[in-house]
């Protein structure tokens, strides 16, 4: 199954200053009904934040499917995915809040608001700890698969790790989550501890279920049938220099996309072979998949070899200069494994290279552990606005902290 959205339709990157706004003119209305009684005021202030929080849903999940139209293969992608669903968390705990105050309004005070608030990462772990139980037990599984088939290695370990962690930081932080007697200012420190280690998981869970998505869309989407060339992201080889099961994948992927656009379009393709020569390969894998194609009808003319590559950002560096000397203009796809689709188009655009991307299949139990290492490779990328968004969110709950102990 395909995904039917075009993109690269936008020009124009979305932004969300709106809801930075949103936020400010949120923050000031519960400010001035809080000064104006905040008991008194807590159903108005807790339907402020309802109408918040529903807005800043909509507005992530419309920024979201802009995005793909503009940029599928970016950070923003995972970022707006991860935390809209963060957010749609918060909104139901609050309308819930919101019910109850109405319904008695002398039995909720202003300060089991900003618990809310507070224990919203919290909150979330409790409400997505089902969907984490199923995803660490699938990929435990499909791990011991793959260490079956693929031998133990540390990488293959990856997706039990994560596993462990995921599901013992949630039964942690829920053991650790209790009423603890001492002063005021130790308990306020306890909850402090708890609140920001909720906030690192929440962070993360957010990266990671936002990337699953992103992954997936990448992988599940076709590129329109009207492209100049096809680029071929090489991966490992075999020993007499044929391309292994994974490399024959993303060739006959490319082929297959040609033929297609071939019958519908009458338009062929030339295809760039990308990927060099390791120490332990006996030809270049561009020259394996050269010969592949050959192999298969593909006349050499529509063949260009690029083999200085040894990196995913390499082959589409690379591959972007031999076609500025082809077709400067040229419409771009390139052909890889599904797990790897999203890493590969984010270098394409880090070269300023628009290139749609298609997916090969791979096994079953193959794809659930490359993507944690995809997961992991993408956590090093953009160091500074994970930082700015890690940060901002440790700030906002040491205050929400803070002032619950006032």
């Amino acid at each position: 199954m395909h995904l039917s959205m075009k993109f690269d339709t936008r020009f124009k990157k979305p932004k969300l200053w709106n809801l930075a706004v949103l936020a400010l003119l949120c923050v000031a209305a519960v400010a001035f009904l809080a000064c104006g009684g905040a008991e008194r005021n807590a159903a108005a202030i807790c339907m402020v934040l309802d109408l918040f929080f529903l807005a800043a849903l909509v507005l992530l999940v419309l920024t979201f499917f802009q995005q793909l139209q503009y940029n599928p293969y970016s950070y923003n992608t995972i970022y707006y995915t991860g935390f809209a669903l963060f957010d749609l968390s918060v909104l139901v705990t609050h309308v819930v809040l919101t019910v109850r105050i109405v319904g008695a309004p002398s039995a909720i005070a202003w300060r089991e608001i900003l618990e809310i608030l507070t224990g919203s990462a919290k909150n979330y772990m409790l409400l997505s700890f089902p969907f984490i139980v199923i995803f660490s037990t699938a990929l435990c599984v499909s791990n011991i698969s793959l260490i079956r088939h693929e031998g133990k290695r540390f990488v293959n370990l990856l997706g039990i790790l994560l596993s462990f962690l995921m599901v013992g930081g949630a039964l942690l932080l829920y053991a650790f989550d209790f009423s603890v007697r001492g002063s005021a200012r130790e308990v306020m420190l306890w909850n402090l501890v708890l609140n920001l280690a909720s906030a690192v998981y929440l962070y993360f869970e957010c990266m990671l279920i936002g990337a699953i998505i992103a992954d997936s869309i990448a992988a599940r989407y076709e590129p329109e049938h009207d492209k100049d060339v096809i680029i071929i992201l090489g991966c490992g080889i075999r020993k007499d220099g044929s391309p292994s099961p994974l490399l024959r994948g993303r060739i006959d992927r490319a082929i297959a996309f040609a033929e297609k656009q071939k019958e519908t379009s009458g338009k062929e393709v030339i295809f760039v072979t990308s990927g060099g020569q390791g120490p332990d390969e006996v030809i270049s894998e561009s020259a394996s998949m050269k010969r592949y194609l050959m192999e298969h009808g593909i006349p050499e003319k529509r063949i260009v070899e690029e083999d200085r590559s040894s990196s995913t950002f390499e082959n589409m560096r690379y591959s972007k200069e031999k076609i500025l000397a082809i077709k400067p203009d040229a419409k771009v796809a390139f052909s890889t494994t599904n797990y790897h689709v999203f890493r590969g188009g984010l270098y394409a655009r880090r070269v300023k290279m628009r290139a749609q991307g298609m997916g090969s299949d791979t096994k079953w139990y193959f794809w659930p552990n490359a993507s944690v290492r995809e997961f992991i490779g993408l956590l090093t990328e953009h160091r500074l606005k994970q930082a700015l968004i890690f940060g901002g969110m440790i700030l906002l709950y040491s205050v929400l902290t803070v002032l619950i102990y006032r």
